[in-house]
């Protein structure tokens, strides 16, 4: 082979760096926005340590029901660590850890003891008195906390509380006092005369107070208390911001906002010489079960002993950012890298809108696949996160996909690979075509308008077989056969009583019946009315020998009556104005049922229809083209059938079409997957599809997969609403970030469907919104097929009834079934969204988001509901006429 032209060779050089210039563009901006997202910020800094820690002397793994580290080594390992940031501590339980005490004055740390007070007066004691021996037996021990918010908690009355004060001042060498929060010792003084000092916890969070204002306002109301308290000494026993957790009205928990708090308050504490306790000196992850989320993230060092922000320098909002920026940054340039590479024909305006929103998509996907840095995950919060994971890396490439196919199609000049009708000049010889109408159960008027309009076809040298397979009812077949019975010699009729195979077995009987000499196979459904210049516009192509396949657009007729129709009419139009042109530029498309053109010889040789797929249609497509030959789509409207009859049988066939799918990805699974078929079915290594042929069957069936997750995720989201309100100390609302894939993916699709609507189907914004509705709600129906097609074994072939009239009656009965689930299961998810309302905390951000994710999962059964009550409307109003009647013969006329 020669080499290719120096002008050739010199316009690639500049294609790949010009690619490289832009995926690198993109990777840096990406690089710089996580920088903004993670910016520092100023923070006083602090050289001298602090005033005090709190302390509980448990690991990741411990909690107060369970040790799994030993005890007398943490407190050695912990006490020496903090023996660098404090000379004081404060604890919680004296008879817990009696060691303690002992262990915290080889470390030159004084001791502000705790006793922890519950409901029972025994245990109380025992608290007080191991509380009162440890203070007398070690000097390191300055006071005696008796009860951590007991009153606010209410696990004694203040009266009672005074009693136990009381015992333990009478019996002490150190001063004694119990913490509440502030206003706490505002509501109940009288706790006040009964303790040597008071102790108020100061924290903002939990009033909803933002970081801007957090310090002042608790420094206000320590100012309330001394005020209140005059004279009375005043410890500061729990003061501090979390690092993480749910948000309260302004307050917003993170690394930054931990840091900057604790810096400015320890700053302000040293000015005014405050005496307090940092809350806390390490995370405590067993807290979450207590205090919601929030509880584990309160200390200054992680639950694995680090630091988790410096005392001085620059705050970092996210600690994580430049590792996640990286990651997002490489994983985004080599997968553009390595897409141009394979679609090098974007145009730069194509080529940048990609690139931008697929470098947004892998940074999502990054700050989704981090959440487990800077969280501790409890065990729901494994489980969401093992459904978010597998479910994201879908969604992830559906919104690939579709990126990719806004990209080509939104923006002009993409498309290379584009054929138009190329009709036979008028004494060129006429191929044979064998035309094929499969027919069951059908309205004979609909089947004779579409035999009438092949009658009138501008073309000589065709036949038409007519194969009625299992009609029972001789009303409906018997006008048929008699009126083909007038009909010259190659119009032919069958009937077969009992026929196995459905559609495609009707199709293979007929090619069984075809003249040897036809080149071509035409397939037609019943309810079309083709136009005259159909066979010869198309039939030149075969001219080609790889050309296998011919393919014309569905298209419909007599839909303008009717609001519902519109909708159903639009919805299609969608498919072959977008998707098949995408799939139509590397030679992908999607073989479909009636308005095709096969080449005979082929049909012949590899195998014919297959009979265990419910679209046998597409099935052979993909099955023709593993063998090498090319298709054709020609978008020039060649026939028009007619739209389902109701939101039902609109249903069903979508739920076919689904289920057809998984059956073809399942059986062809090996070919869809690897560059050559396997030799267990028997394939050649000719036998292979092209990587991008691959790429458009893999990524259409995606955003079925996708709905049939949506019914998992609706289900799941129901059980898990019903564990949050009745089990809160053991569920939470899952993180925002996990909420985001859906409401980013929705939002995207939001946006591009209707652009991309506006640009490629010539309908109004009207019209744009109903092909919406429409195609929402079917979702439902097109889980069941996914799930059908990928787990279920037998199948029956639906019908998708069009042409037929129901009673009023029977109409509305027909429409209220076909939505009983999605009826069931939106009812369920309003009830689920009124619960989440009326019990969530004002201001609560993440059971808002909650909220927002049940209303996106309504959506689809709202439409379906919709879709439903709009095809009854619009059927009773446009009368009791079948729609097979209105001008049959149109396009036979013109």
């Amino acid at each position: 082979m020669g080499s290719a032209p120096p002008l050739l060779d010199t316009s690639r050089r500049r294609l790949r760096w010009a690619t490289f210039f832009l995926t690198a563009t993109v990777a840096v901006l990406n690089y710089l926005a996580w920088s903004w997202t993670g910016r520092g910020f100023d923070a006083p800094d602090v050289d001298a340590g602090v005033s005090g820690l709190t302390y509980a002397p448990y690991a990741r793994s411990d909690a107060p029901w369970v040790r799994q580290e030993p005890l007398d080594r943490l407190l050695y390992e912990d006490l020496k660590q903090l023996s660098g940031t404090t000379k004081k501590i404060r604890t919680y339980s004296a008879l817990q850890f009696p060691q303690l005490p002992g262990v915290a004055a080889q470390y030159g740390l004084s001791l502000t003891l705790g006793a922890w007070l519950h409901k029972d007066y025994a245990q109380n004691v025992l608290e007080i008195n191991a509380a009162l021996e440890q203070a007398a037996a070690h000097k390191n021990v300055e006071r005696l906390i008796i009860g951590n918010e007991t009153v606010l908690k209410k696990n004694l009355t203040p009266e009672h509380l005074i009693v136990l004060l009381k015992r333990a001042r009478a019996a002490s060498r150190v001063p004694v006092s119990t913490a509440e929060p502030w206003h706490v010792w505002i509501k109940h003084p009288k706790l006040a005369a009964e303790v040597d000092f008071i102790t108020i916890h100061l924290l903002p969070y939990w009033e909803g107070v933002g970081l801007s204002s957090a310090v002042d306002e608790s420094l206000e109301r320590l100012a309330r208390v001394q005020a209140r308290f005059p004279g009375k000494p005043i410890v500061i026993g729990e003061v501090g911001y979390p690092s993480s957790g749910d948000t309260i009205k302004r307050a917003v928990p993170s690394s930054g906002a931990q840091a900057a708090f604790v810096r400015q308050f320890v700053a302000r504490a040293a000015a005014e010489k405050l005496d307090y306790f940092l809350i806390e000196a390490y995370d405590q992850p067993w807290k979450q079960t207590e205090e919601g989320r929030v509880g584990a993230y309160w200390g200054m060092f992680d639950a694995a002993r680090q630091p988790k922000f410096a005392f001085d320098g620059e705050v970092q909002a996210d600690p994580y950012w430049r590792a996640k920026a990286l990651a997002s940054s490489f994983a985004g340039l080599v997968f553009l890298l390595y897409f141009f590479s394979r679609f090098s024909t974007l145009r730069p305006l194509a080529r940048g809108s990609f690139a931008v929103a697929t470098q947004g998509v892998f940074s999502l996907a990054v700050a989704i696949f981090a959440i487990p840095l800077l969280h501790y995950m409890s065990l729901g919060d494994w489980v969401v996160l093992a459904l978010i994971i597998p479910t994201s890396l879908i969604m992830v490439s559906i919104m690939l996909a579709h990126l990719f196919e806004f990209a080509e199609l939104f923006w002009a000049g993409n498309l290379r690979r584009s054929f138009q009708a190329k009709p036979l000049p008028a004494h060129a010889p006429q191929p044979k075509v064998s035309i094929h109408l499969a027919c069951c159960n059908e309205p004979p008027e609909m089947v004779i308008a579409t035999i009438a309009s092949l009658q009138a076809l501008d073309y000589s040298n065709y036949e038409v077989l007519l194969v009625d397979n299992n009609t029972q009812d001789a009303n409906l077949w018997q006008p048929v056969r008699d009126y083909m019975a007038t009909l010259p010699p190659h119009f032919r009729f069958f009937h077969l009583p009992n026929w196995p195979g459905y559609k495609a077995g009707a199709l293979n009987f007929a090619l069984e019946q075809t003249e040897v000499s036809a080149q071509v196979v035409a397939v037609v459904d019943a309810d079309y009315v083709v136009r005259p210049e159909w066979l010869r516009s198309l039939v030149a192509y075969f001219d080609d020998s790889h050309v296998g396949i011919v393919q014309a657009p569905q298209a419909h007729r007599d839909w303008g009556g009717s609001v519902f129709r519109k909708m159903m009419n639009w919805e299609y139009e969608g498919f072959f104005r977008i998707g098949m042109h995408h799939r139509n530029e590397r030679d992908a498309i999607i073989q479909h049922g009636t308005m095709t053109l096969i080449r005979a010889a082929a049909l012949r040789d590899f195998g014919g229809w297959s009979q265990w797929c419910m679209c046998e249609d597409a099935e052979l497509g993909l099955r023709l083209m593993q063998q090498q030959l090319r298709t054709v789509y020609v978008d020039e409207v060649m026939g028009e059938g007619l739209t389902p009859d109701s939101f039902a049988e609109f249903k069903k066939q979508r739920t076919r079409w689904a289920r057809g799918g998984m059956q073809i990805l399942k059986a062809h699974w090996s070919a869809l997957l690897t560059p050559a078929a396997s030799d267990r079915q028997g394939a050649t290594a000719a036998q292979r599809l092209s990587a991008s042929q691959r790429y458009h069957f893999l990524a259409g069936w995606l955003p079925w997969v996708g709905d049939a997750l949506h019914l998992v995720f609706v289900l799941a989201s129901l059980a898990w609403t019903i564990a949050v309100l009745a089990l809160p100390s053991h569920f939470s609302f899952p993180l925002a970030l996990y909420m985001m894939p859906l409401a980013a993916f929705c939002l995207a699709k939001l946006v591009m469907g209707p652009l991309l609507y506006s640009r490629r189907v010539a309908c109004s914004w009207k019209g744009i919104v109903g092909a919406a509705v429409a195609g929402m709600g079917l979702s439902h129906a097109i889980a069941h097929g996914v799930i059908a097609g990928l787990w279920g074994r037998s199948h029956v072939f639906h019908i998708t009834r069009k042409g037929s009239v129901a009673s009023k009656k029977n109409r509305w009965r027909l429409a209220v079934d076909s939505v009983r689930e999605e009826a069931m299961l939106f009812i369920g998810l309003t009830l689920a969204i009124a619960a989440v309302a009326v019990t969530r905390e004002p201001d609560h951000r993440e059971s808002l988001f909650w909220i927002g994710m049940l209303v996106l999962q309504c959506m689809p059964y709202l439409a379906a509901m919709l879709c439903a009550w709009a095809a009854c409307w619009c059927e009773a109003s446009r009368g009791s006429s079948p729609q097979a009647a209105q001008t049959p013969h149109a396009f036979a006329k013109t």
